[in-house]
């Protein structure tokens, strides 16, 4: 027997509002497409080329030019959820450096995204042409199974754990670095900051708060227990933001610091000692071992707090970077038409295309 489907008979109203639906379906399918790819790879603009001034020093980068001692070196994580904020930061060392083609990025990627880590690539390459760069895919499966769940999931990502190996994964020739966050911009040289003394005794340059309460970064376990709570006797220990740091990796390797935070993390996997991802482990082995960096290279907290993600002002005092560290970053804000006020700071270095000037 034949099969005979019966097909129901439409009115002309409802077939009309049948086709209504459809096409409201492909035009809401057809942009939702056009903007995952506006955050990847044809999503973002070229930026401008900049140039030396006269008076910067020549350097003639050879093949490896990652190697220059000269260089101004700046490293930073990759991650297609915080590309965006990556491109800012980018173009904001760039546009306010005096010698931008004197500076040259390290960018650690997830070796266990291959595929990220090609879109990424071509990502910087499209929009800084003339960008020096290299790119090092971070082994991130080991280090993910040391992670205790923080307060924050975001916090949790095995590539925030990144800097902690940046000894290793940059190359042994390389000696001095400034670790950058992706949540932030520069309205000053970084050559600056690059140039920070550090002290004899010390591995890492960056802004110091001792009127932080220190207390609170440590469960009462962790301070209820003496030979615990001891690793920071004779320590005036206070916070530091890991999201801007000068590291001297001669004395980082040295030292085999990399092998003390991750002895912090293996307790913590077996007694909960902290709460706050990435941090605390760098404050246990770093905290009051420091060289103190002027506060005006972090203006930090402009996310607000890890929960709410409120709005902040800046701290007094002077400004030559600025920090969304928090749960708010200014282009999801932004996007929701939610901004703080200090977001408008960020959206000139945004390089993302508007969805209104696509190309056909």
């Amino acid at each position: 027997p034949h099969f005979n489907p019966q097909i129901p008979h439409l009115s002309p109203m409802k077939f009309q509002f049948a086709l209504f639906l459809f096409l409201c379906v492909s035009v809401i399918l057809f942009f939702s497409n056009h903007t995952l790819c506006i955050t990847t790879e044809e999503g973002f603009k070229e930026a401008p080329k900049f140039y030396n001034s006269p008076t910067c020093k020549t350097i003639i980068f050879h093949t490896n030019e990652q190697c220059s001692i000269e260089a101004v070196h700046v490293a930073m994580t990759l991650d297609v959820s915080y590309i965006r904020g990556s491109m800012a930061a980018i173009l904001s060392v760039l546009q306010h450096s005096s010698c931008p083609e004197n500076i040259v990025f390290h960018f650690i990627t997830s070796a266990s995204k291959r595929s990220s880590t090609t879109v990424l690539n071509r990502i910087i390459t499209n929009s800084f042409p003339y960008l020096k760069y290299q790119i090092y895919p971070f082994n991130d499966e080991p280090v993910a199974g040391l992670i205790s769940t923080s307060i924050r999931s975001a916090l949790d990502c095995p590539l925030n754990y990144a800097r902690t190996y940046l000894a290793d994964l940059l190359p042994f020739c390389i000696t001095r670095v400034v670790y950058l966050d992706s949540d932030l911009i520069l309205v000053d040289d970084i050559a600056k900051l690059a140039a920070t003394p550090l002290r004899s005794n010390t591995v890492i340059a960056a802004p110091e708060y001792c009127g932080a309460n220190f207390s609170i970064y440590f469960t009462p376990s962790f301070w209820s227990n003496p030979s615990l709570s001891l690793t920071f006797a004779n320590r005036e220990a206070c916070y530091f933001n890991t999201g801007v740091m000068v590291i001297d990796l001669e004395r980082w390797r040295s030292g085999d610091y990399t092998t003390m935070i991750r002895e912090w993390m293996e307790l913590q996997k077996r007694m909960r000692i902290y709460e706050l991802g990435s941090l605390p482990p760098f404050l246990l082995v770093f905290a009051g071992r420091i060289t103190p960096v002027d506060h005006r290279w972090n203006q930090h907290g402009l996310g607000g707090d890890n929960f709410r993600g409120l709005c902040r002002d800046l701290h007094p005092g002077p400004v030559s970077l600025l920090h969304w560290s928090g749960k708010g970053k200014p282009w999801a804000r932004l996007d929701a038409n939610r901004p703080c006020p200090l977001d408008a700071l960020w959206a000139p270095y945004d390089l993302l295309k508007t969805r209104f000037a696509l190309e056909s």
